[in-house]
C-alpha cells in the first residue's frame, strides 16, 4: 500500500502514484486531491522503501505507522504536543520501544508524525505491505495442506 504514497522533496505532504509518462510520473496530492507531474530530476521516494533504524534489523516505516496507528485508535496526532527532544522520544519509544536514538532524528520523527496525520485524514485505515501480506497469505495456506 505504501509503495505508491510518494514523499517529493521540496513539496509539501505526501503524493499518490497515479501513472507514468515518458520523464515524470503522474501524482495526486493526498491533502487537496491535486494532480501534478513529478518530474524524474525530483527527489522522489514511495514510503514503502522507507525502514526505522532499530538497535536491532531496521523495521518498515509500515510497521511502525501500524503500531502508532493502533495506540492512537486511528486518530490523528497533534505535533504541537511533541516539541521537545523529550517529548519526541517518549513518543517514539512508546510506540517502537527499541528504535536506535543514534540514528533516528527528531526532525525524522516529525516528518513520520506529519506523514501518518496526513494518511489518517486521507482516510488509510491500514498500512500493512499488499505484498508481504499475499506472501504470508500464500504461507499460511501452503502450512494448512
Amino acid at each position: 500500500m505504501l509503495k505508491k504514497i510518494l514523499n517529493i522533496s521540496g513539496k509539501p505532504g505526501l503524493y499518490k502514484l497515479l501513472s507514468y509518462g515518458k520523464n515524470s510520473i503522474i501524482v495526486e496530492s493526498l491533502v487537496d486531491k491535486k494532480r501534478m507531474p513529478a518530474n524524474a530530476r525530483d527527489k522522489i521516494i514511495s514510503l514503502g522503501d522507507i525502514a526505522i533504524y532499530t538497535t536491532g534489523d531496521d523495521i518498515p516505516l509500515n510497521k511502525v505507522l501500524e503500531a502508532v496507528y493502533e495506540k492512537y485508535e486511528g486518530k490523528p496526532l497533534d505535533p504541537k504536543q511533541y516539541n521537545t527532544p523529550e517529548e519526541l522520544h517518549d513518543f517514539m519509544s512508546g510506540v517502537l520501544p527499541e528504535y536506535d536514538e543514534d540514528r533516528v532524528y527528531k526532525t525524522d520523527i516529525k516528518k513520520m508524525i506529519s506523514w501518518y496525520n496526513v494518511l489518517v485524514n486521507a482516510g488509510f485505515t491500514s498500512f500493512a505491505d499488499e505484498e508481504g501480506e499475499e506472501e504470508n497469505k500464500e504461507a499460511e495456506e501452503k502450512k494448512e495442506d
